[in-house]
């Protein structure tokens, strides 16, 4: 779906949001007042370019506007493959980007992440996933990677991935899948101006992810091992 459309209508009262090389920034104003908004569009190869400005206006808006929500808007198809991102450390710019998300949630800011059209792999993992939460549009593309590609990585064929992926959402793409593993809070459909004021109200901080994959049944490991290494060090502490 394209950014503008989402945005009039999750910003009824206004925006004001650039768009340069495949990257958003600007605000938009709320009932309870303005929102930084950050993002990408048109599919975007997420390389150092990309990478540094949206960190670069994170850290901004934590020494120019404190405690203003931020709210990341995810199109992206994952990392740049070249060799020139490559060496010039494409990982770093990445987990920079998250660190940066992450100080802005340590300083007060409620980050909330909306997938309104594609995210894939690391380029989803360092915004989209780094916000206190994430949600998608019903009409999303989610996925870490392709079943093809996965089918090539692994070694395993790719029919037999693709019976995986019909009943182990960990194999499957798409917002319900995600919704069941946890990853996604919720899936958007209406009104998305109230869905997003409602968001803001109950972004906490806390990550719950695990615990929302074992009760939605898509994630039924996760919690019991953190469960299990947590009591393991509070019996050695004692």
């Amino acid at each position: 779906m394209e950014w503008k459309t989402v945005a009039a209508s999750m910003f009824p009262l206004g925006f004001d949001i650039a768009e340069r090389d495949d990257f958003l920034c600007g605000s938009a104003q709320l009932a309870g007042g303005p929102i930084a908004v950050v993002g990408t569009c048109g599919h975007a190869p997420i390389g150092v370019e990309i990478a540094l400005a949206q960190a670069g206006f994170v850290l901004d808006g934590i020494r120019q506007h404190p405690g203003r929500p931020i709210l990341i808007l995810v199109d992206t198809q994952g990392q740049r493959l070249r060799h020139r991102d490559e060496m010039l450390g494409i990982n770093s710019y990445m987990a920079h980007l998250g660190k940066c998300v992450d100080l802005a949630r340590r300083h007060g800011h409620r980050t909330v992440a909306l997938v309104y059209d594609q995210a894939l792999s690391g380029g989803f993992i360092t915004s989209g996933l780094m916000a206190d939460a994430c949600y998608a549009l019903p009409d999303a593309t989610i996925r870490v990677m392709g079943l093809p590609a996965m089918a090539r990585i692994t070694k395993v064929p790719e029919e037999r991935l693709v019976a995986l992926a019909a009943t182990n959402p960990v194999f499957a793409p798409g917002p319900e899948n995600y919704l069941r593993m946890g990853g996604i809070e919720a899936i958007w459909q209406g009104d998305l101006a109230a869905a997003l004021e409602q968001a803001l109200g109950q972004a906490h901080g806390d990550d719950t992810r695990s615990a929302l994959g074992l009760a939605r049944g898509g994630r039924k490991l996760a919690q019991p091992v953190i469960e299990a290494i947590v009591a393991g060090k509070h019996a050695l502490a004692s």
